[in-house]
């Protein structure tokens, strides 16, 4: 299994897990339309003889200092469950540090986001639509996130979802 950068080659590959992963095609066409508005900051594949077999998503957020949204996260079900989606989390995340984004925002299950250290503490001083108890963040780079409040909000790509 090879945890990498996706590649032009991979963009099929990763619309069919991240419609095969969802009930519907919504999060497969979010990831073309982040692609090609240039909100898909960061796009990485776990391949395997040369079939996609999972994806993560960071795109741009707005947001009081640099910031990325994670999300949509996508793995072929036959393939859930077995730490993919954790691997391509963690090289996402040693991803944007190295490239100095400040925090990740991410809507989804706390119980399986802080094993990443994403809380919804950090998130609570901050305005966004999707704000509430699923709404987490994480600072990149160091213990704390820049500015502890604001407005921040997903790329319009997101209102595709509604």
């Amino acid at each position: 299994m090879l945890i990498r950068d996706e590649t032009n080659a991979d963009r099929q590959g990763v619309f069919e897990v991240q419609g095969a992963a969802f009930p519907t095609s919504g999060e497969a066409k979010l990831v073309d339309q982040l692609r090609a508005d240039g909100d898909l900051v960061i796009s990485v594949v776990a391949a395997h003889a040369g079939d996609i077999l999972g994806h993560a998503a960071f795109s741009r957020m707005r947001a009081p200092f640099p910031a990325l949204g994670l999300g949509p996260v996508g793995i072929l079900p036959a393939h859930q469950r077995c730490g993919l989606g954790a691997a391509l989390i963690r090289a996402g995340l040693e991803r944007a540090k190295q490239r100095g984004w400040e925090g990740v925002f991410v809507l989804g299950d706390p119980s399986y986001y802080e094993r990443f250290g994403f809380t919804p503490a950090l998130a609570s001083g901050f305005s966004c639509r999707y704000a509430g108890p699923h709404f987490m963040a994480l600072p990149v780079n160091g213990d704390a996130l820049p500015r502890p409040h604001g407005n921040v909000a997903y790329p319009a790509a997101f209102d595709s979802l509604d």
